[in-house]
């Protein structure tokens, strides 16, 4: 099959995506990503289409210059972090409407976590999470094994999961319905953990450089106010509450450490606040909504 590549659309930590006519694109893996990944994302994604969800097509998997490439629709839209800029730069004084998209995204995560899987299809969630946390180079090994312990008392789910759920994976189409993208990280597990993922990155997420100032300052104090929209919306479809998630929080703030595509200082938060809840004495522990674990 022979692949003319057309314009570059987008890049992420793992891959870059291009143009390539009939309505299709395809991601190219970057070096830091292996070729069973690649080929685990395509398997997820034809999964997740298989069993109806509001996901990209898939088409093919092949190689282009010996680069892994997932072939998929393309999909015509705005991330919900496009969406979040655009409105930084039209509009600073105003982030009513990004409730619309946080309570949208709640209703596509319920919905990938109510789909059905048979068997092994997926991963399972904790062994892929625990192997992540293992080699996580910012904690120390007692760091990570008590971390390793929170996930042991924790008890298991067999949902569908995305894995990484956050604004830049979810494109809102021009008829208002929202797609999910990106499905290297897809699982079978707990649904807590999904949206444990989500809640950090809205509440650390080192917004970009090119993001109006006052825009910043307006996102983050709202930070906690669109991850408790978010939770609202949730708790209605499935009955999960924040305090269900409390305790997945602490384990993928740990797991996000291995993520390529977020920045130092962000990391470096995320460090501090696991070190912060490690070294809190259990008794002391809270479970209020400005907590990480």
């Amino acid at each position: 099959m022979t692949i003319t590549l057309g314009n570059k659309i987008g890049e992420g930590g793992c891959s870059e995506v291009f143009e390539i006519g009939n309505n299709q694109i395809i991601k190219l893996v970057k070096g830091n990503t292996s070729i069973e990944a690649a080929r685990r994302e395509y398997l997820n994604n034809c999964i997740a289409w298989e069993r109806g969800l509001s996901v990209p097509q898939p088409f093919d998997f092949i190689e282009v210059d010996g680069r892994p490439g997932i072939i998929v629709e393309h999909i015509i839209g705005e991330t919900i972090m496009e969406r979040f800029f655009k409105q930084a730069v039209n509009n600073i004084s105003k982030v009513d409407n990004q409730d619309d998209d946080i309570r949208l995204t709640a209703q596509q995560l319920h919905k990938v976590h109510n789909t059905l899987v048979v068997g092994n299809e997926l991963p399972s969630q904790r062994p892929v999470i625990k192997s992540s946390i293992m080699s996580v180079n910012y904690l120390s090994e007692q760091e990570r094994e008590h971390i390793i312990s929170l996930i042991d008392s924790l008890p298991s789910k067999l949902c569908m999961c995305h894995g990484d759920p956050n604004p830049g994976n979810i494109i809102i189409k021009n008829d208002g319905k929202a797609v999910l993208i990106d499905w290297m990280n897809a699982t079978i597990g707990n649904p807590e953990a999904d949206i444990a993922e989500f809640i950090i990155m809205i509440r650390y997420a080192v917004l970009p450089s090119n993001f109006p100032e006052n825009f910043k300052i307006k996102f983050d104090s709202n930070r906690e106010k669109l991850i408790n929209i978010f939770m609202d919306e949730y708790t209605k479809l499935s009955e999960i509450t924040y305090e269900d998630v409390v305790p997945w929080i602490t384990p993928i703030a740990a797991r996000k450490l291995t993520a390529d595509a977020i920045p130092e200082i962000e990391k470096e938060k995320l460090v501090q606040e696991i070190r912060r809840i490690l070294t809190t004495k259990p008794a002391k522990v809270t479970q209020r909504r400005g907590d990480i674990s």
